[in-house]
This record gives structure tokens, sequence and C-alpha cells, in this order.
């Protein structure tokens, strides 16, 4: 397994599984963005994740990203920005992570896949156990509050 993520790759020769995932800040409380459980039997079961899924064939980022989130947690996606994307090697599989700042949405959120979902602030992440590839994106949201930024670009 690679130690470290590669944030941001150039490309990627190897067989991989490409999968998207949303960064969905709380329109009441800014502060605070969506996060949610895997579900037993999964791969890396019990971890929590950000809201998101596989690419189907033929489906772009984009198209992928508006499917799972509605699929996942019935919002509906307006407009979303790209924000990060890691290549993490798992012992059993290679992901592609292809994350999204999500700047609106309509609807509220309803697990419906009955997976906990919570909304935490970012001095909450590490209450929380996350898989190795989240890891550099939940730095850089960490990162980006105590630098008293905005909350991502």
């Amino acid at each position: 397994m690679t130690p470290n993520p590669i944030v941001n790759p150039v490309s990627i020769d190897e067989d991989h599984i490409h999968v998207v995932a949303a960064i969905i800040w709380n329109q009441l409380q800014p502060d605070r963005f969506l996060i949610a459980q895997r579900q037993k039997g999964k791969h890396l079961e019990d971890y929590w994740e950000l809201p998101g899924g596989k690419l189907e064939p033929g489906e772009t980022a984009w198209q992928a990203l508006q499917r799972e989130i509605t699929e996942e947690i019935s919002i509906r996606v307006i407009a979303a920005s790209p924000y990060m994307r890691v290549y993490f090697r798992y012992p059993e599989r290679n992901i592609l992570l292809d994350t999204w700042v999500v700047d609106d949405y309509r609807g509220e959120v309803e697990a419906r896949e009955q997976q906990p979902v919570a909304w935490i602030g970012s001095n909450e992440i590490d209450c929380y156990r996350f898989p190795p590839a989240d890891i550099p994106i939940l730095d850089a949201i960490k990162y980006s509050a105590k630098a008293g930024t905005r909350r991502l670009p």
C-alpha cells in the first residue's frame, strides 16, 4: 500500500475505481459540513466519509456527483466546483477520489441508505475515523478553517 496518497495526479496508468465525493456545507450553519458512515459489508465499513460513490460507465464526474448525492442523501446538487483529486492504493483496490465542493443544493438531507450522517465542524474531524484516501482532503478543510480563509476555494 502507498504510505502517502497522491494528491492531484496528472495521469494514472494503473487500474482503478473512480469515485466522486462531495464537501457539502450546511446552508443554515455554514461552518459545518456533512459526513456519512460507510455501511456494513462495504470496503472500509464503519469508517466515516464524504458522501458520494463510484462513477458508472460513460458517466462524467459531474453526472456521478449529481446522481450519487441524490441517491444517497436525497438532495439535488445545483452547482459544484472541483476541489481535489486523490489517488490511493489500498491492498485490495486502487481508487481515484474526485472531490467537489457543493456550492448550491436543494432539498433536505435524508439518509436514503439508512446510514448515519452528521454535520461536523472542522474542529471535530479528528473525532471520526476516515479512510486514508480522505485524509488530504480533510487536512485541507482543517487548514482552510484554521487559516481564516474562505471555507474552501
